[in-house]
């Protein structure tokens, strides 16, 4: 696309304050717009400045190519008629100014000017006119370059608010896909899940996939608690160093984590194995054979005398984060905090929160694991995906494991048997428990079956507990209803665990103040 004007390799990104090369011919020019394209969002400004003759309609025109999808599409220079406004392929607004002949900022108020472009991609040539402006700006200044050949350009470009950050990633991503060998494969958007991690599918022309994952470094939110933000406290996963880890250490045991095609560690990048899309449910719920073999592949890990300590790099480790009473008992308040009075309607009086953690406190207290494992967290049936092609365990295709933590091997099994989004009858989730013993017992005649028996109770609660919080906050936080039709089935699971006797006082707390959850395990046994 480009040639560095110095000819120097990558340096600190931190070093160089704005991104400056020569466009050797038009055709870079129009690659340049193309690029440009991939990182622009509603509300944000492109400022093209520059001479006449620079080349700023060239890289509008094709960056609006881009953005419609029409690579034929008439972009006419927006000169006499001062904004031309068109359609993005996804729905969204584009539009394209030229102030040179603006004569005051008044005229842009009887334009219209804010609240056309105020969702909009907008181009601005001549931005110096326009005034100062908040939010999102793209800076790219064009000026002719004679000395580096006829038709050249140089082009300087900068961003303000978070397009500098954006800028750099989608640098870093060019040039991951190039030296990968990923360059030329079409990028398809995937279906995202609840995180804030985006992936795309990538197709190459002879048919090859592979999977982008992008999930820069988590920014840490406010203090919660103890000076410690809510992603500290239940030990969620900082940057992609984790997956990387998990993942490899997954692949050194032999089981079906995705392979790692290209990484750019720093910008949260990775190419990844695309393993498919193949369930292990159907239409009528858990596929029992495929469920099987996930069950016998935790008895395995959970088998296996496993590190605490994982190599993501040369000279970087990835330390799994004990999954401690902290982090159990901070996720069990989100019940309170979200689920009652956004779902239920009612906020919990203070005693009662108190006496709900206490409880809790306890109760966990006594399911300490003596050997911690890995604890995966979202082992469950939207990260399992069936290979048909492959022998034994490997059939089970495991993804979606950055927050993996050590922890009590039942947390896992509970995910897999509890699943959120499946409906899993007591007797199927009884055949499966009783399979998980039999292959723990089979590797460790002394495993303790009634130890897990009540450990898996009390972990089953309390990831239905958090599971019902989250899933509310979800809602009345992120927007993001559609997870509250799951909330009948998590509050049958959590129902079904506060029978337990290990859970009795937390049940008799349940039927105090949340009596309703009490009566579902009642009525769900008599429909049984």
């Amino acid at each position: 696309m480009a040639v560095s004007e110095d000819g120097a390799g990558e340096t600190q990104r931190e070093s160089r304050p704005a991104w400056a090369f020569v466009l050797p011919d038009e055709s870079a020019t129009e690659d340049l717009g193309r690029f440009l394209a991939e990182f622009l969002l509603p509300g944000d400004i492109v400022a093209l400045s520059g001479g006449l003759g620079g080349g700023k309609t060239t890289l509008a025109r094709a960056l609006i190519r881009e953005l419609t999808g029409e690579p034929d599409l008439e972009v006419p220079s927006p000169t006499f008629t001062l904004i031309q406004p068109y359609e993005a392929k996804n729905g969204r607004q584009i539009v394209h100014a030229d102030l040179y002949r603006l004569r005051s900022a008044d005229e842009l108020v009887e334009l219209g000017f804010d609240e056309m472009t105020e969702t909009a991609i907008t181009l601005v040539e001549w931005p110096e006119r326009l005034g100062p402006r908040d939010g999102p700006i793209l800076s790219v200044d064009l000026s002719l370059k004679p000395e580096f050949g006829e038709g050249s350009r140089f082009a300087r470009i900068d961003g303000q608010g978070d397009m500098r950050a954006r800028m750099q990633r989608a640098r870093a991503l060019r040039a991951l896909l190039d030296r990968s060998g990923w360059d030329e494969a079409t990028r398809i958007l995937m279906q995202g899940d609840a995180s804030s991690r985006a992936y795309e599918r990538l197709v190459k022309p002879d048919g090859t996939r592979a999977v982008l994952m992008i999930s820069p470094a988590r920014a840490d939110g406010p203090p919660v608690r103890n000076g410690k933000p809510y992603s500290a406290i239940v030990k969620l996963a900082e940057s992609v160093h984790a997956f990387v880890g998990v993942d490899r250490g997954l692949r050194a045991l032999g089981f079906s984590a995705p392979r790692i095609y290209g990484e750019d560690l720093d910008e949260g990048l990775l190419i990844i194995e695309d393993l498919g899309s193949e369930p292990v449910v159907d239409a009528n719920g858990p596929r029992p054979e495929r469920y099987a073999e996930a069950v016998r592949l935790l008895a395995r890990l959970h088998a296996t005398e496993l590190p605490g300590v994982l190599p993501v790099a040369d000279g970087i480790d990835h330390v799994l984060p004990p999954y401690d009473l902290e982090a159990q008992l901070f996720e069990t308040e989100l019940l309170p905090d979200w689920y009652c009075p956004s779902v239920r309607g009612t906020s919990l009086p203070a005693p009662a929160r108190a006496e709900f953690v206490a409880l809790w406190a306890d109760v966990l207290r006594g399911v300490e694991p003596e050997r911690p494992t890995w604890t995966l967290r979202d082992y469950h049936s939207p990260n399992l995906i069936w290979l048909p092609d492959r022998e034994g365990l490997e059939r089970i295709g495991v993804i979606d494991f950055q927050d993996a933590v050590l922890g009590h091997p039942a947390y896992d099994v509970a995910s897999l048997l509890q699943d959120a989004r499946v409906d899993a009858t007591a007797d199927f989730e009884l055949r499966l428990l009783g399979l998980y013993v039999r292959e723990r017992r089979n590797r460790e005649p002394d495993f303790d079956m009634q130890g897990f028996a009540r450990a898996y109770a009390v972990m089953a609660a309390q990831r239905a507990t958090k599971i019902l919080g989250i899933f509310a906050r979800l809602d009345k936080r992120d927007g993001k209803p559609a997870y509250l039709a799951h909330l009948p089935r998590i509050e049958g699971y959590l129902a079904r665990n506060l029978a337990h006797p290990a859970l009795t006082r937390i049940r008799l707390w349940h039927e105090e103040h949340l009596p309703h959850l009490v009566t579902k395990a009642a009525s769900d046994e008599t429909e049984a």
